[in-house]
């Protein structure tokens, strides 16, 4: 019978892990007929791609800031939601009336929110932390407004009810506190009212009550794809702008004198001088390529579809990005389509509820609404020509109604509102329906109209 002291006087077993196993059947590989062992040393380093941060600051830094196709949208967003202006808009019977300003009115702040600024600066900051963050938070002290970063901004609900169960029915924004530096210095942090700030946030977040989401989240793979594609790029250039190659030596070869071989090798071959140069290899040695070109793996298709997925999340059409699968099929008629959608789904919306949400910081006339103007932008040119055409069809059915016998006043708003319920006749026959050759004077009490309830002539 073994003892516990003998036990212990054993040595140890070593096992042979699933760690090992896997370093040990991983470490080497076939190409060609040849057997090749890890580490490989090729004329391509090893590069990783970085993911962006899940942060307003990561959203910033690592996408906006550093990725073309994302700034290239957002730009184009900002470009022309940032050129409308602020008016107010009649309501009649809750239909939308002629737009109206004045000296006298609370529209001052938004042409002038704090010093130095326009609407326009008013507008493109929206747009950005509506984009970027999904949210943006604008404060009102007395003439002048201010724009609060996003991500130094907590929101505070409450409820009426001290009752847990029908709060959460009740809940509703009392405020906001705003934290000066992130909270990160340990300055207090202002709490504001609910009433002084308005918040914009385009795209709700499903995950939350109040807060927004940024369009740009959904396709963070995509920004990282695009980060990877372009690191592939440069460093396909930066390596002779030819494809990866595996350099292998007669396994008689010493490591000094292959660290050597490899250092003199990357000296002369490596880096975009040396590209298309002539590779002399000394005896033994052997190069085979083993990466693609960018033909072989169709770079441009694979990068050109990344791009145009962000575009559409920013619903903005490639074409008015200037993406390469955009102008692949563009056209001055696929412009025109395209910059109608982009302005009656992606910026109008935007413009509408950028009116609504500021609206609650402003002093909106009695029976009306804050509403944007945009008459007066060049992107919108050809939206006007439609206009245009489209009154001209309006005024011709207000004629048509009028001289079939409708109340002209009657016949404007019907076409207006689009509801034929509303046109009131006046009785009058229409010369048209007179005999023909007939003098309309000539004819008598016979011929002339009759309203409805006249008893003379019924």
């Amino acid at each position: 019978m073994t003892s516990l002291a003998e036990l212990r006087s054993r040595p140890s077993e070593d096992r042979y892990s699933l760690t090992q196993l896997i370093e040990d059947t991983m470490t080497s590989f076939s190409h060609g007929g040849n057997r090749y062992t890890l580490p490989i040393q090729t004329t391509f380093p090893d590069t990783k791609g970085e993911s962006v941060p899940h942060s307003f600051d990561g959203y910033v830094r690592a996408a906006y800031q550093s990725n073309g196709p994302l700034f290239s949208t957002l730009n184009v967003r900002l470009m022309v939601f940032a050129e409308a202006r602020f008016m107010y808009r009649r309501l009649e019977n809750g239909r939308p009336g002629d737009l109206f300003s004045g000296e006298s009115l609370d529209l001052d702040v938004l042409e002038r929110p704090w010093p130095g600024a326009t609407t326009g600066e008013l507008l493109a900051r929206m747009e950005q932390d509506g984009s970027l963050a999904g949210n943006c938070y604008v404060h009102r002290d007395g003439d002048m407004l201010t724009r609060i970063p996003p991500n130094h901004v907590t929101i505070v609900e409450g409820s009426r009810h001290a009752d847990a169960a029908r709060g959460v029915l009740d809940k509703r924004v009392v405020g906001y506190v705003y934290h000066p530096d992130g909270g990160m210095n340990g300055a207090d942090p202002v709490f504001l009212p609910e009433q002084t700030v308005a918040h914009y946030s385009p795209i709700p977040d499903p995950l939350a009550s109040w807060r927004g989401m940024s369009w740009v989240t959904p396709v963070l793979r995509e920004i990282d794809g695009d980060h990877a594609a372009t690191m592939h790029k440069l460093k396909f250039f930066e390596n002779g702008a030819t494809p990866n190659l595996v350099v292998t030596l007669d396994k008689s070869i010493g490591e000094e004198a292959f660290r050597a071989f490899r250092t003199a090798m990357e000296a002369e071959s490596t880096g975009i001088d040396n590209a298309y140069s002539t590779l002399f290899l000394g005896g033994g040695a052997d190069v085979e390529v083993v990466g693609q070109s960018f033909e072989q793996m169709s770079f441009k298709a694979t990068q050109g579809a990344g791009e145009t997925r962000i575009a559409a999340a920013g619903g903005v059409p490639p074409v008015l990005v200037g993406l390469s699968e955009g102008l692949q099929a563009a056209t001055y008629s696929n412009y025109g389509q395209a910059r109608r959608r982009f302005a009656d789904a992606t910026i109008r919306p935007l413009w509408r509820m950028a009116a609504g949400t500021l609206a609650k910081i402003i002093d909106v006339p009695p029976g009306s609404e804050l509403w944007y103007d945009d008459r007066d932008i060049p992107f919108l040119r050809e939206d006007q020509k439609d206009a245009a055409e489209i009154q001209g069809l309006r005024a011709r059915s207000i004629d048509t109604f009028v001289r079939a016998g409708f109340d002209p006043d009657s016949a404007v708003k019907a076409v207006a509102a689009g509801d034929d319920t509303l046109l009131v006749h006046s009785g009058g026959i229409p010369t048209t329906l007179y005999p023909e050759g007939k003098d309309p004077s000539a004819l008598g009490a016979s011929a002339t109209a009759r309203k409805p309830g006249d008893a003379a002539n019924d």
